[in-house]
């Protein structure tokens, strides 16, 4: 397992259509994917979309990355690129 830390960079946060590039990244990788709010103790699977919506990730949260499978690696660093690009929103 891998694991990061990404901050939420865009104005509007991790909303429906963020969550929605999100779903669409994570799946294209074996691995299973999690997005942890520590702050609130609640986590999401990357690939579901109403998952990663309960979240309510605003600007400025911090969330925890995991990752674990056979791509881990590779999908970790897409998904910090995607949080990190503020979702094409900057």
């Amino acid at each position: 397992m891998v694991e990061s830390r990404v901050t939420v960079v865009n104005n509007l946060g991790l909303h429906a259509r963020a969550a929605a590039q999100l779903v669409r990244l994570a799946g294209q990788f074996e691995s299973t994917i999690r997005i942890i709010r520590p702050d609130k103790d609640i986590f999401a699977d990357a690939k579901s979309i109403l998952n990663l919506l309960t979240l309510a990730a605003s600007i400025g949260t911090v969330l925890h990355l995991q990752a674990e499978g056979p791509d881990e690696e590779k999908a970790l660093n897409a998904v910090e690129e995607l949080f990190k690009s503020g979702f094409g929103e900057l």
